[in-house]
């Protein structure tokens, strides 16, 4: 999965974007997802038919498709979709930096060691300092660099552009001492034995965040929405934690469909905090650490993205407890834990 941060904002121009998405009452609507660990219960729920169920229920119909992951991101800005997985930093950064207002429905997981800071030959994260690092630029890799570097004090490493298709064969060839990226390319460099993991995303726990995030006015105006996608995701995840051969089978059929097997789908799940029974997704929104976190976040992509790709005026990310960090006049994600909290409440 491509988790590109800014790359695509200049795509979605706020005045294109603002004037396709509109507010009202309907009974069809899109989602698009992206192949990730964390959002393979996607594309499961709508091939069992559990999301068809759920949908039925509330009397509205969804159409579900995968696509790759930066577009989908631009075409959920630009109107297009309804609803679309996206981590924390590329929610705010694209269609928030161009003023769409989105609300974080569903907090799936956090990476807990998916993505990882990878050296040849034993070399310490220290010898990154000034040194040449390849990662995609302006992605979650580049912020978990300079996370890592931050935290221990480093001067900065150099990053160098290159699309994560590349990142295995530069590093066979032996084009790179050091790289950043995720898994499954982690596992497969890691399984080399010539790579060595120096910082991962576990030293950051909550901070990479994985989410199904809808437009706001669309929830607003059509709660069953929310309320049938919520449904539909918390009975997928009960049966992925079963401990069953129903259970296995849905994770082996997750694991097919992202390319890889039941072993390896597990072991990407094992470096994956997933919030099986809403509990621990509430948790995380309603913590305070999250209003840390996105202050974090808020401030490197304001670092890190180009002057002319900057938002037009400042922007604001809102939490459940009503407060909010960076402009309280335009807040353009929220945080929402009630549509969460109905479903381990059994109101559903």
């Amino acid at each position: 999965m491509n988790r590109i941060l800014v790359a695509a904002i200049a795509a979605a121009s706020p005045f294109f974007a603002a004037s396709t998405v509109q507010a009202e009452a309907k009974s069809d609507f899109a989602l698009a997802w992206s192949i990730y660990v964390g959002w393979m219960p996607w594309g499961y729920a709508d091939d069992s038919g559990i999301l068809d169920k759920w949908a039925d229920k509330y009397g509205i119909s969804i159409d579900v498709e995968r696509l790759d992951y930066i577009p989908s991101i631009e075409q959920f800005t630009s109107g297009a979709f309804d609803a679309v997985t996206a981590t924390n930093m590329d929610i705010l950064a694209i269609p928030g930096f161009t003023n769409i207002d989105t609300t974080a429905l569903i907090i799936g997981d956090y990476s807990n060691g998916n993505d990882a800071v990878l050296t040849r030959d034993g070399a310490s994260l220290e010898s990154l300092s000034g040194a040449e690092v390849n990662l995609v630029e302006l992605s979650v890799s580049q912020y978990l660099l300079d996370r890592a570097m931050q935290m221990k004090g480093l001067a900065d490493a150099i990053p160098v552009n290159t699309s994560d298709a590349d990142l295995a064969a530069l590093w066979a060839a032996g084009g790179t001492d050091a790289v950043v990226t995720w898994n499954p390319i982690v596992s497969e460099l890691v399984d080399t034995g010539t790579a060595t993991n120096v910082f991962d995303s576990a030293a950051i726990p909550g901070e990479i965040i994985d989410m199904l995030n809808v437009h706001t006015d669309v929830l607003t105006d059509n709660p069953d929405f929310g309320k049938a996608l919520v449904g539909a995701w918390y009975e997928v995840m009960a049966l992925m934690a079963e401990d069953s051969a129903e259970g296995a089978a849905a994770r082996e059929a997750m694991g097919i469909d992202s390319g890889t097997d039941l072993a390896g789908y597990e072991a990407q799940l094992a470096s994956t905090e997933m919030f099986y029974d809403g509990v621990g997704a509430v948790a995380l929104a309603e913590d305070e650490g999250l209003k840390a976190t996105m202050e974090i976040v808020h401030e490197w992509l304001l670092k890190v993205t180009p002057e002319d790709l900057l938002p037009l005026e400042p922007v604001g990310v809102a939490f459940p407890d009503g407060t909010t960090i960076g402009a309280a006049e335009n807040v353009v994600l929220r945080f929402d834990s009630s549509f969460m909290k109905m479903y381990i409440e059994g109101m559903l």
